[in-house]
């Protein structure tokens, strides 16, 4: 089973188109297990920290990944999700931290960041710009490449055991992935539309990927505001 994953993923970065996607979003139109897009790092570094940022846009409540980055020895290597209406968690290693309080609307588009820096073991997510608290997950840890990086579900192995219950509705944005954890004001520029070093591992601006099932990419401007 684990080798034909590796052929998958071997295929599906064989197809992988790199692209410009400012514009563009991602729509995940319904709840399954096949509708997902892998992403292929720009850098296969060692992970000592993380910073995702990503914009979403959902008219359902109930518990969805959006961010899934696997490694070989860690299938919860670093997960961006939603627990329920109103909570947000990362999970690190197999470690998990929710986050309560902070902005969430249906039907609008949310700007969603999670860090974590080995050093301290401190996880936090910015949501519409406003920080969480921080949270201890895994001081001392790292993430060594390959990794399976996955959008609009949560890996249970390395590249697949998808739950559609897990499954991610709606339109997604604006992904970034740095190696550093982003300054406070970084993540505002980033909340607020203002301008940003792209994230050098992963970047909306030269990013490449593959959609599966019957996930489109269309034009922003087809998609409400």
């Amino acid at each position: 089973m684990e080798r034909l994953v590796f052929l998958f993923m071997l295929l599906a970065t064989c197809h992988a188109e790199r692209q410009d996607l400012s514009g563009k979003v991602f729509t995940f139109p319904q709840q399954t297990n096949t509708f997902f897009v892998p992403l292929v790092p720009s850098e296969n570094v060692v992970l000592h920290s993380i910073t995702v940022c990503l914009r979403f846009f959902t008219d359902i409540s109930r518990s969805q990944s959006l961010f899934s980055l696997a490694s070989q020895s860690s299938t919860n290597g670093f997960i961006l999700y939603k627990s329920q209406f109103d909570v947000y968690h990362i999970n690190v290693m197999h470690k998990t931290a929710d986050f309560w309080g902070l902005p969430d609307k249906l039907s609008e588009w949310i700007s969603y960041c999670g860090i974590w820096e080995s050093n301290t073991g401190l996880a936090q997510v910015w949501v519409n710009g406003k920080p969480s608290s921080r949270k201890l997950l895994q001081r001392g840890s790292s993430l060594t490449p390959p990794y399976s990086i996955i959008l609009g579900q949560d890996q249970d192995s390395y590249g697949g055991g998808f739950d559609a219950k897990q499954s991610f509705v709606g339109h997604m944005k604006d992904v970034h992935m740095w190696d550093r954890v982003l300054s406070p004001h970084e993540i505002q520029y980033f909340a607020h539309g203002s301008t940003f070093s792209p994230g050098n591992v992963l970047s909306w601006k030269n990013l490449e990927y593959t959609t599966r099932g019957d996930v489109e990419v269309e034009d922003e401007q087809k998609i409400p505001a």
